[in-house]
């Protein structure tokens, strides 16, 4: 009986011929390039997320930067000098500013209202596409790859029920290899989508986020060149300084 036992526990234990390395031998080829394809996907969608993120927060801690600095400036260059050189409020103080120096030489009458509100919004427009890119993949990644592990599962439940004619029956063993690589798929392409998904609406939240304060700084730099300087949005006011009481005043003597 002690040797019996001694043997067992000698005994290799048995290999485990269900697990995911194995549907995918089972799987061949579609397995192999279903999964690569859904890695390469769910690498692409972290990528994105994780770089977007950087760039709209960059432009946040920009917007706050300009309500307390520039506005505060003696003029629109000088306030521009002041802002970060690649930011998208400078980008949009230079394209206005561009658009004023040009407009004296149109040879078509143009009001000049017109011509920097056009201008102002080429340049807005040109900051959201910029920082858009990227969506449209996130976009894809969910509605397509929910349909990439499906390929996958439709193909290993293909292969279990070949194994169930040739063999002419339904045991485990048969089919538990093809319905678990099945399963892998569905879940693999549902773990990326899922993501991917949360990713694009969060993302596009922030974008519309920025956009509002995208489009008030434009409006209100429109309003500043209209009016030559005369209208200016208001700003946080920095603390007063405290008022120091004044020293009291002593009466001369009376010379008698």
């Amino acid at each position: 009986m002690l040797i019996e036992m001694l043997a067992a526990a000698g005994a290799e234990a048995p290999k485990n011929a269900f697990g995911f390395m194995e549907a995918l031998e089972q799987g061949g080829v579609i397995a192999y390039a279903t999964v690569a394809i859904l890695g390469i996907m769910s690498f692409g969608s972290f990528f994105i997320l994780f770089t977007k993120l950087f760039e709209q927060q960059k432009v946040m801690s920009q917007h706050q930067k300009v309500r307390e600095v520039f506005w505060r400036a003696g003029g629109m260059k000088e306030g521009a000098a002041k802002l970060e050189k690649n930011s998208a409020y400078r980008q949009i103080v230079d394209d206005g500013i561009k658009a004023q120096e040009e407009h004296a030489k149109l040879t078509d009458p143009v009001e000049a209202h017109d011509w920097l509100h056009g201008s102002l919004g080429r340049s807005e427009a040109a900051i959201n596409a910029k920082l858009a890119g990227g969506l449209p993949f996130l976009a894809t990644v969910g509605a397509t790859s929910p349909f990439i592990g499906l390929f996958g599962t439709v193909i290993g439940i293909y292969r279990a029920l070949i194994k169930i004619g040739i063999s002419g029956s339904a045991s485990i063993d048969q089919v538990a290899g093809p319905v678990g690589e099945a399963l892998i798929m569905t879940a693999l392409g549902l773990g990326v989508a899922v993501p991917a998904v949360l990713a694009y609406n969060w993302l596009q939240a922030r974008n519309k986020q920025i956009a509002a304060q995208l489009s008030a700084f434009s409006n209100d730099v429109l309003g500043y060149m209209a009016s030559n300087g005369a209208v200016i949005p208001h700003t946080p006011v920095a603390a007063a300084k405290p008022v120091t009481a004044a020293k009291p005043v002593t009466a001369a003597p009376i010379k008698k």
